[in-house]
C-alpha cells in the first residue's frame, strides 16, 4: 500500500511538473450548457501549431487557433448534450518537442441553475467595498507575491477588509433588512498601488487572496442563500490592470486598443447614440484608456470576446450568483455588450444584469436597457441599468427651494420621462455609491433632509440600492479624493474606537438615520405596493410632492414636505382618482390613523407614508 501511495504521489508530481508552466482557462466547465462550444485558452511556452490529443465520449476538438503570440493557443471543444461529467485527459506536444499534459474536468450543473430566479423588484441592494467594510482575517492582510500590502493610514491604500469580515457582519446586514449584496470586484488585482478598489483585474478566475479564497467567496454566497439573500458580482469588460499577464505578454497586437501615445477616453458616452457625432469622438470614447494603469481591451478580437463571455458564465455557474453588475457599460464596444447579454440570457433566461451607464439624461441611459424605445437599432439584452439621472435629481432636490424645474419638481420631471425605458420599475435607484459624494454630506449633514431623501429612494419605483455606511450617515466628498468616500466602516477592524455595527456604538445622529432607514426597508419589505406597485404622482405644490404606489389590492400614499420650517396642509380631494372611497389610512411610521376626508397636514422637512 505504501508503494502504491508513493507511486500515486510521483504521478501527481509528474503531472504538476509537466503542467506547472501551462495556464488553462477556464479552470473547469459543465455539461449541459446550451452553448455546446467551449474555448480553452492556454498560455505556455511556444504553443503555436502544437498537436493536441484528447479522447472523451461526447467531446470533440473543433479547431485550434494560433494567436499572434506563439505562447497562446485557443482550443475550441464541442460538448454534446449527452456528454457525462468526468475528467478529459489532454496532451499537447509543441513543435519544439515539449509536452504538456493536464486533466480537464467537466462538472454537473447545479440543480435548477438554468432556470434560477434572480434579483427582482422586491429586493433592496446593499453595496459593499470589501476592503473598507470589515477585516475578519488579519492573516491575509499581507500576502507573499502580492505587490501591495495593508496601510490603513493611506486613503488610497489597502485597509484589509475581506470576505470573512463581511460574513462576520451578516447579522447586521440582515437586520438592516436588505436582501442583496453587491460587492465591488473581488477578483485578483495584483497591482502596485490603489489595488483596494478591485477595478484593475490581473486574473479573471481568481479571488484576490487579500480579500479571501474562492472557497470563502462560495461560503459567503451560501450563507446569504441560507438567509434568503442574494449576491451580485461586479464584472469589468472594458479594461484590465497593467500587471495582468496579457499586458506583460500580449496575446496579439489587437488585444488592446493601442495608441501611438497614451490616450485617455473622452468619457463622453452620449456620443455613441448621437446620430450627429463624429467618428473620431466615438473612437476616443470607446478606444481611449480609462487610466494609465488600465489597458483598454479590444472586444472585437474574437478570442478575447469569447473569453470574457465564458468567464461571466463560469462565475454564474461556479458561484451560484444571483446577478451581475456591469462596470462602465458604455465603454466596451456596444455590439460586444449586446452579444454578452444575449449569451448570458441564453444560459440563464431569468438572470438579472444591471449596467453602469453614468449619464445624466434619461434618453441616453434608457438606450442601455433591453428593448428600450430610446435605443435605435440596438438591444443591450440587459434587464436593468442604474438610474443615474434620478441620482442627480435626488442630490439636488432636497437642497433646493421650489421652482419651475427645481426642488421636488425635478423628481417629478425626471420620472415623467419613464416612457423612455422598456421598464422603469426595474431600474436600480440610489442616492450615492463608491464613486460619488456621500449623500449625507451633499445634504449638508441635515438629518431631516436625509430622512426625506431615503424615504423617496425606498418608496418610489425601481430597485433601491444603499451604499455601505449611508444607513449611518457616513460622510465624504469625492473632490477630496476617493479615500474620503470609501472610508472604513466604524467597528470593522479590531481595535476600532467606535463600533457602528451595534446600537450602543452609534451616536445620536447615526442611530436616528439607521433606525429610520431600517424602518423604511421594513415597510418596503412588508408592502407589495412599495415593491412592485405602479406609480401615480401629482405635480408638487407648495414644495410638497405627493405620489402613490398601488396594486389591485393595496394603495400607499407618500408625502414629502421640503419646506424648511413650515408645515403644509393639503386638501385631499385633489387625489380622489386614487383615494376613491378611502376616508382614512394608517401612518406606517406611527401606526396612527389618519383622516383623509378633507385635508392632511404634514410637518416641515418630513415624509409621511400612509397605507389607505
Amino acid at each position: 500500500m505504501r508503494k502504491i501511495s508513493l507511486l500515486i504521489g510521483l504521478l501527481l508530481l509528474t503531472f504538476f511538473v509537466k503542467a506547472q508552466d501551462l495556464t488553462v482557462e477556464p479552470p473547469c466547465w459543465w455539461v449541459g450548457m446550451k452553448n455546446q462550444t467551449l474555448q480553452l485558452f492556454l498560455h505556455g511556452e511556444n504553443l503555436k501549431d502544437a498537436s493536441i490529443s484528447l479522447t472523451y465520449k461526447g467531446v470533440k476538438l473543433e479547431r485550434s487557433v494560433n494567436l499572434e503570440n506563439p505562447n497562446y493557443l485557443a482550443l475550441y471543444l464541442n460538448i454534446s448534450p449527452s456528454t457525462k461529467p468526468g475528467i478529459i485527459p489532454v496532451k499537447l506536444k509543441t513543435k519544439g518537442g515539449k509536452e504538456y499534459t493536464f486533466n480537464y474536468e467537466l462538472k454537473s450543473r447545479q440543480k435548477g441553475s438554468a432556470g434560477r430566479s434572480s434579483i427582482d423588484k422586491s429586493d433592496v441592494i446593499y453595496l459593499i467595498m470589501p476592503d473598507r467594510f470589515a477585516n475578519g482575517d488579519l492573516s491575509n492582510d499581507n500576502v507573499a507575491g502580492m505587490l501591495e500590502g495593508v496601510n490603513r493610514k493611506e486613503g488610497l491604500g489597502r485597509h484589509g477588509g475581506d470576505l470573512n469580515g463581511i460574513r462576520s457582519k451578516l447579522d447586521y446586514i440582515h437586520d438592516l433588512g436588505v436582501s442583496t449584496l453587491w460587492l465591488n470586484p473581488v477578483t485578483e488585482n495584483n497591482n502596485k498601488f490603489q489595488s483596494y478598489h478591485g477595478y484593475a483585474i490581473t486574473n479573471f478566475y481568481k479571488v484576490d487572496p487579500r480579500v479571501g479564497t474562492e472557497k470563502e467567496y462560495l461560503d459567503l454566497i451560501a450563507d446569504l442563500h441560507k438567509r434568503g439573500m442574494k449576491m451580485v458580482m461586479d464584472m469589468i469588460f472594458n479594461h484590465i490592470g497593467d500587471q495582468h499577464l496579457w499586458f506583460k505578454d500580449k496575446p496579439s497586437s489587437d488585444w488592446f486598443n493601442m495608441w501611438p501615445e497614451y490616450t485617455r477616453s473622452n468619457f463622453r458616452a452620449a456620443t455613441l447614440s448621437d446620430p450627429n457625432a463624429s467618428v473620431s469622438d466615438k473612437d476616443y470614447m470607446s478606444k481611449g484608456w480609462f487610466d494609465r494603469h488600465m489597458p483598454d481591451l479590444n472586444q472585437h478580437n474574437q478570442e478575447l470576446a469569447t473569453y470574457l463571455i465564458q468567464n461571466s458564465i463560469w462565475w454564474v455557474e461556479y458561484g451560484n450568483l444571483d446577478g451581475i453588475r456591469i462596470d462602465t457599460q458604455p465603454y466596451p464596444f456596444r455590439d460586444f455588450m449586446s452579444d454578452w447579454g444575449k449569451a448570458i440570457l441564453a444560459e440563464y433566461p431569468n438572470f438579472f444584469m444591471v449596467g453602469e451607464a453614468w449619464l445624466s439624461n434619461p434618453s441616453w441611459v434608457a438606450g442601455y436597457q433591453s428593448k428600450s424605445p430610446a435605443a435605435v437599432n440596438y438591444d443591450s439584452h440587459l434587464p436593468s441599468v442604474f438610474d443615474f439621472p434620478l441620482y442627480f435629481r435626488i442630490n439636488r432636490a432636497f437642497n433646493e427651494s421650489e421652482s419651475w424645474d427645481g426642488g421636488l419638481q425635478s423628481l417629478y420631471d425626471l420620472q415623467s420621462e419613464d416612457f423612455l425605458y422598456r421598464d422603469a420599475s426595474v431600474l436600480v435607484t440610489f442616492a450615492d455609491n463608491h464613486d460619488l459624494n456621500r449623500i449625507f454630506s451633499v445634504l449638508q449633514s441635515d438629518t431631516a433632509k436625509m430622512k426625506m431623501a431615503m424615504a423617496f429612494l425606498l418608496t418610489t419605483r425601481g430597485i433601491p440600492m444603499i451604499y455601505y455606511g449611508t444607513e449611518i450617515g457616513m460622510e465624504g466628498w469625492e473632490h477630496e479624493g476617493h479615500g474620503h468616500i470609501r472610508e472604513d466602516f466604524p467597528g470593522g477592524w479590531p481595535g476600532d474606537s467606535l463600533n457602528a455595527f451595534s446600537k450602543e456604538g452609534r451616536n445620536r445622529v447615526q442611530q436616528a438615520i439607521f433606525y429610520f432607514t431600517q424602518n423604511l426597508i421594513k415597510l418596503r419589505n412588508e408592502n407589495k405596493a412599495l415593491q412592485s406597485g405602479k406609480l401615480l404622482h401629482f405635480l408638487p405644490q407648495d414644495n410638497v410632492y405627493v405620489y402613490f404606489r398601488y396594486t389591485e389590492k393595496e394603495r400607499i400614499m407618500v408625502l414629502l414636505n421640503n419646506n424648511p420650517s413650515e408645515a403644509r396642509t393639503i386638501k385631499t380631494n385633489r387625489f380622489n382618482e386614487i383615494l376613491k372611497e378611502s376616508k382614512s389610512g394608517t401612518d406606517l411610521f406611527t401606526s396612527k390613523q389618519v383622516d383623509l376626508t378633507t385635508q392632511i397636514t404634514i410637518p416641515a422637512k418630513s415624509a409621511m407614508i400612509i397605507k389607505l
